[in-house]
């Protein structure tokens, strides 16, 4: 059976999560270990560097050549620090635009200098068929939720929050929908950058010593966006004009956060489901921040509790979504769908690249 470690370095831009899994790309056999390396701070520098200026950046520039190179670096030791055999390595890389309605996804990184450094064949460039055939691109999760959950109760939601949330509906019939939500960490991380100085509200401080403003919540919620049915797909600055145009600069950082949080949780609240979940199984970063976790539960007014209820490793999810979805491009498995991205049929994706 296959085994392979997952790599994903995401939204948030705070580091590498790697996990190993053993899979076929239809069942999980077992999970395994699981590591994080952050991000130091001028690689998070040169990454939001590179994420704001990604749409005229050229393909050569030295700033991307000198992150690349670091990824690789980052990405390889992740791997050695699995400490465990594997036949195969799912290499995400890193998002630095997302532009489906442009049909553009750019996920910048050396899967080729990451195969020779490891020995081992390497699955990248997950997301650039499903974008090129009129999908969104995003997001790629769902197929694995749906196997991890094949034996709870539904309807279930799972929620991630990294930069950006998205949620998988899986239905008592079988049925898969998803899309992105909107906002996750992304608004209110750079928001405490701001006046705290701080990569991110650690447990929730910031907006817990808060309150929403209401008028501002309001207009932030009145974004086209969420009017949109799904499949639809975000990049994470989607929202930064709204944010600037919306009053919260005029907010105290307390009260900004807190309506940041209120923002992400609004936002699950406004997408439209098939039916309602029992549920709501949360995972990512964002479920450590209890500001997030309490205005979620406001807003939805079912069960919201992190995916670790359940078994899962709400921190590893990704990576080890990525070792699977590695396994079903090894075997021809599709990766998305017409209720995932919106494509037309089921697709395949990746490209293997061996050392």
């Amino acid at each position: 059976m296959p085994r392979t470690i997952g790599l994903m370095s995401g939204t948030s831009l705070d580091g590498v999560d790697a996990a190993w899994i053993e899979t076929d790309g239809e069942t999980v056999f077992a999970t395994g270990p699981s590591v994080t390396i952050p991000y130091e701070r001028k690689m998070r520098i040169d990454l939001r560097r590179a994420l704001d200026i990604a749409g005229s950046m050229p393909a050569d520039s030295m700033l991307l050549k000198s992150i690349v190179a670091r990824m690789t670096d980052i990405h390889a030791e992740a791997v050695q620090e699995i400490g465990r055999p594997a036949d195969l390595i799912g290499f995400h890389g890193q998002t630095i635009l997302h532009k489906p309605e442009k049909r553009r996804t750019w996920q910048i990184g050396d899967a080729a200098g990451l195969a020779q450094r490891l020995g081992l064949p390497v699955v990248y460039d997950f997301r650039s068929a499903d974008v090129a055939a009129g999908g969104q691109g995003a997001p790629l999760v769902p197929i694995f939720h749906a196997a991890l959950a094949r034996d709870l109760p539904k309807p279930l939601a799972i929620l991630n929050i990294g930069g950006v949330a998205n949620v998988t509906f899986l239905g008592p019939d079988g049925a898969i929908l998803a899309c992105d939500t909107g906002p996750g960490n992304g608004p209110l991380d750079d928001w405490a950058k701001r006046h705290t100085g701080e990569a991110f509200d650690k447990n929730g401080a910031l907006a817990l010593a808060g309150k929403p403003d209401p008028a501002v919540l309001e207009r932030l919620l009145a974004h086209p966006y969420f009017a949109r049915p799904a499949p639809k797909s975000l990049d994470r600055l989607s929202f930064n004009l709204a944010i600037g145009e919306s009053g919260l600069d005029a907010l105290s950082p307390a009260d900004g956060a807190a309506t940041l949080a209120a923002f992400t949780a609004g936002a699950v609240a406004a997408t439209r489901l098939p039916a309602t979940p029992l549920r709501w199984l949360v995972c990512g970063g964002g479920r450590h921040n209890p500001a997030i976790m309490a205005a979620l539960r406001d807003a939805l007014g079912v069960p919201v509790e992190a995916v670790e209820t359940v078994g899962w490793d709400g921190d590893a999810l990704e990576a080890q979504c990525f070792g699977f979805l590695a396994a079903r491009v090894a075997a021809g498995l599709p990766i998305s769908f017409p209720g995932t991205t919106g494509v037309k049929a089921p697709m395949t994706g990746g490209k293997i690249i061996h050392p």
